[in-house]
């Protein structure tokens, strides 16, 4: 087992009958307009856990944020809809709690039998969460005598539901989606199998400094593309017209360019790009990269980019994924980021996909199954593919 699991107990080996098992679970799902779930992975990752601990017996405490409310308590991010869900999916009542602490709360949590659910209103109701308030968590910790982390997509936050409460209750550990993530990103971290190539994508490059840097130490090959791919190019001296570019990071980027060539890191490129001269554009144009035109912005990589992506793909050991390769919400530059998805997909590698938008390309095209790992955490993933220790994991250590 990697260092990563040291000293941390799994939900299996704790003691939960007729207990009630606070699980921090990450339902930060997507709503439409009208207030229903629009994609239910958060909540359908989570059951495994919450099945176990109720065919245990255990009384199941479920809490969650969602969105990101500015002033307290805000009802447009209520997780009634969660709850509505998981309901269905258990084929059981979910009782959702008018606040996440207090006497109803309490009242809720101390009147549920063994073998039910209840669900605490939005954490980020309360300011105490973000600020992991230690008297916000003692709050929390009322409601618990068992407390599980099944939350990867906020292990990386510093948050009360996530470090400060663990660490008040004695029996802690991970729930079986926690167990799953850190498996599958500790294999790359500490042991990957080579040729290990990593692919890059996004908008920028100031949010993947890190990663970069920590890749360069163990990958044999950098894939870079989707905006990103701009400020290299462009710190290479090619002129993109007006596609994004983060002027400021052009230094930046040369530095990168230099360290991969000392450390011997492939470092791969955009050779063509697919551009149009407005996001709303219906269709875009493959050129060259000295064919962008003054009213150009590359919105894709091209095909014969792809196919350079492709080949060494294939030949790949372990493959770590995160980012699109353009605007692939769009039809009309969505090949790009399909195409590297097909590429990982056929190559016999252990392969990881991590990052909203990635994983929502590899579901889109249809091939989730091909995958090794589809992580549900885009921030976390990447701050430990970084190598850094995560609030909510190093929280759960006996």
């Amino acid at each position: 087992m990697s260092a990563i699991l040291d000293k941390i107990t799994s939900v299996d080996q704790l003691d939960v009958a007729s207990r009630r098992v606070f699980v921090r679970v990450d339902f930060n799902v997507p709503l439409t307009p009208d207030g229903k779930v629009s994609d239910d992975t958060r909540v359908r990752e989570a059951l495994p856990t919450i099945k176990h601990l109720l065919d245990k017996g255990a009384r199941v405490v479920l809490a969650s944020h969602l969105g990101r409310p500015k002033k307290g308590r805000d009802m447009k991010y209520t997780l009634a809809p969660a709850g509505e869900r998981l309901a269905e999916l258990l084929s059981m009542d979910v009782m959702l709690t008018d606040e996440c602490v207090g006497d109803g709360a309490r009242k809720v949590v101390n009147d549920l039998r063994d073998g039910r659910v209840a669900l605490l209103e939005n954490l980020r109701f309360h300011a105490g969460e973000e600020a992991n308030d230690a008297t916000f968590a003692a709050e929390l910790a009322q409601l618990c005598d068992v407390y599980v982390d099944d939350a990867f997509g906020a292990v990386h936050r510093a948050h009360a539901s996530v470090d400060a409460l663990p660490r008040m209750v004695a029996a802690r550990g991970a729930g079986f989606l926690l167990l799953k993530e850190l498996k599958a990103l500790g294999a790359l971290v500490n042991d990957p199998k080579h040729p290990y190539v990593a692919v890059l994508g996004g908008a920028k490059v100031s949010d993947k400094i890190a990663v970069i840097e920590a890749l360069m130490s163990k990958v044999d090959a950098l894939l870079i593309g989707g905006a990103m791919a701009n400020t290299f190019l462009a710190a290479l001296g090619r002129d993109l017209g007006k596609s994004l570019v983060e002027a400021d990071k052009l230094p930046l980027a040369r530095t990168l360019v230099d360290r991969a060539r000392e450390k011997r890191v492939q470092l791969v490129l955009p050779t063509d790009l697919v551009v149009a001269t407005s996001l709303d554009a219906t269709a875009g144009e493959v050129v060259g990269l000295d064919s962008v035109g003054v009213n150009g912005m590359a919105l894709d990589i091209g095909p014969a980019s792809v196919a350079a992506f492709r080949d060494k793909l294939l030949g790949a050991k372990s493959i770590f994924w995160n980012g699109p390769m353009g605007l692939f919400e769009k039809a009309p530059f969505a090949a790009g980021t399909l195409g590297v998805a097909r590429a990982i997909a056929e190559a016999a590698a252990f392969s990881v996909v991590g990052g909203g938008d990635s994983v929502a390309a590899v579901h889109q095209a249809g091939l989730a199954d091909r995958f090794s790992h589809v992580s549900t955490g885009g921030g976390a993933s990447l701050e430990l593919i970084e190598g850094r220790k995560l609030p909510g994991v190093e929280a759960l250590r006996a």
